[in-house]
C-alpha cells in the first residue's frame, strides 16, 4: 500500500479537544502511549470532507451535486446521505455504483504527529524540539526518502554551537552536552519556508515533560451581571501552539479496486486546493490556521531508469 506524507504548519493555537477534562483544565487530545499531544485523525478527514461543498454556489445544482457524489466517493456517505432519495439515484447513475448502507470512502487519513515543537528560550529566543521517538516515526513514516542520515537521531543533537548554554523554558542544557546536527534540514520537510532555524532534539521523557510546560493556556471565566466571576466558571484551555510543525499519512483504501489512481489524484487536488485550513475547535477565536502541504512524491525505481 503506498503511503503519503501531508504537513501541517500551525498559523494559529490549535486546539483539539481532550477525552477528559480534569479540574479546571480543558485539555487537548494526546497519545496514550507516549502523552505527546497530536491531531485525531477524525478531526482532518471532517475538515477535508466538509471543503469539498464549501466554495459551491447552493444555486448551482450541478455543481452542489457533483461536489456532493466527489464528497461520498472520497469519505463515505453518512445517514442524511442515505436518506436522501434523490441523492442515491444520482450517486447510483454517475458512480455505477450501489449506496445502500454507511460505508468507508477511498481515502484514509491517519492522526496527524508533532515532528517540532516551539519552545521559548531565554538565550536563543524560540528553538524548535524533538526526541528520538518523534523524528523516528517521521523517517518511518517517510520511508520513500532513503537519502537521509538516521545516525543523527541521537540525544543533545542541536544545530546551536556546543559552546553556548540553552536556557529553555523551565530547563538548562549545558553548552558542552551539545553536540552537532550537521544533516538537521533533512528532518525539516521541503515545501514551505518555516521559521524554523534552530533545533534541539532531547531524550524522550524530557520533551515530552517539556512539550507539555510549553502549550499554549488561556484563562477562561464567566461574569455575572455584577462583573464577578461565576462559581465554578474558571478553567484553562490548552492548545498546541503557532510554529510548531505537524504530518499525517494518507493513502487509497483497500476497498479501491483499479481506480486507486484516479481517487490519488483527486484527493491530492483537494490538497492543493485547500492548503490554508482552519481545523479544531474554537474557531470563532481564530484558533486552528495552518498551512497544509504535500510531500514530494518520488519517483518509483522504474520510472526513475526510463522502464515505466
Amino acid at each position: 500500500m503506498k503511503l503519503n506524507l501531508a504537513y501541517l504548519y500551525l498559523l494559529s493555537p490549535l486546539h483539539t479537544g481532550g477525552t477528559s477534562q480534569e479540574g479546571n483544565l480543558v485539555g487537548i487530545a494526546r497519545e496514550s502511549h507516549t502523552n505527546f499531544p497530536y491531531l485525531p485523525s477524525s478531526t482532518i478527514r471532517g475538515r477535508y470532507r466538509a471543503n469539498v461543498v464549501i466554495n459551491i454556489d447552493p444555486k448551482d445544482e450541478d455543481n452542489v451535486i457533483a461536489a456532493h457524489i466527489r464528497q461520498v466517493k472520497l469519505f463515505g456517505p453518512d445517514l442524511e446521505d442515505l436518506k436522501n432519495q434523490d441523492f442515491v439515484e444520482y450517486y447510483e447513475l454517475e458512480t455505477n455504483r450501489k449506496l445502500t448502507q454507511l460505508e468507508q470512502g477511498s481515502i484514509w487519513v491517519g492522526d496527524g504527529s508533532i515532528l517540532w515543537f516551539p519552545v521559548s528560550s531565554l538565550s536563543h529566543g524560540v528553538i524548535w524540539i524533538s526526541c528520538p521517538l518523534l523524528l523516528q516515526k517521521w523517517v518511518r513514516f517517510n520511508h520513500s526518502n532513503d537519502t537521509i542520515n538516521t545516525n543523527n537521531i541521537k540525544n543533545y543533537r542541536s544545530n546551536i554551537p556546543k559552546k553556548e548554554s540553552v536556557y529553555l523554558k523551565d530547563a538548562l542544557i549545558a553548552g558542552s552536552s551539545l553536540q552537532p546536527f550537521q544533516n538537521w534540514e533533512d528532518f525539516i520537510p521541503k515545501g514551505y519556508e518555516t521559521s524554523i532555524d534552530k533545533v534541539l532534539v532531547l531524550p524522550n521523557q524530557h520533551c515530552e515533560t517539556l512539550i507539555q510546560m510549553s502549550l499554549w493556556r488561556q484563562v477562561k471565566v464567566k461574569l455575572n451581571e455584577h462583573k464577578v466571576v461565576t462559581d465554578g466558571s474558571f478553567r484553562y484551555e490548552e492548545a498546541i501552539p503557532p510554529d510548531t510543525l505537524m504530518y499525517f499519512p494518507w493513502g487509497v483504501t483497500t476497498q479501491v479496486n483499479g481506480t486507486a489512481q484516479e481517487h490519488l489524484d483527486d484527493f491530492q487536488q483537494l490538497l492543493k486546493d485547500n492548503s490554508l485550513l482552519q481545523i479544531g475547535g474554537q474557531e470563532s477565536l481564530g484558533r486552528g490556521f495552518v498551512q497544509q502541504w504535500m510531500a514530494p512524491q518520488k519517483e518509483s525505481k522504474g520510472k526513475k531508469e526510463g522502464k515505466g
